[in-house]
């Protein structure tokens, strides 16, 4: 509805890249890539794009060599990007 609470059928777009992988040039910049644009880009083609700020937070843990997902293996239904995000940056 008007007040925020309706929030269409989604699912996010995972990408995934072993350590060793990561550590490759090319690999690296595609992942650079990918985060710097995925907004823009998912915009283009009809996606709809998350907010800049997970782009970021989700570069600064490629960056820092994080690995594993935010979901931790469990449904999270009804959170919001926000949500989820603010879990992992704690």
């Amino acid at each position: 509805g008007l007040d925020g609470t309706y929030q269409p059928l989604s699912r996010p777009l995972f990408i995934y890249v072993n350590a060793k992988s990561a550590r490759r040039p090319e690999v690296k910049a595609f992942i650079e890539f990918y985060m710097a644009n995925g907004e823009k880009l998912a915009n283009e083609v009809g996606y709809v794009g998350l907010p800049q700020r997970a782009y970021s937070i989700s570069l600064g843990r490629f960056r820092a060599g994080r690995r594993g997902s935010i979901f931790g293996g469990k449904e999270q239904v009804g959170l919001t990007i926000d949500e989820l995000l603010s879990r992992e940056a704690r």
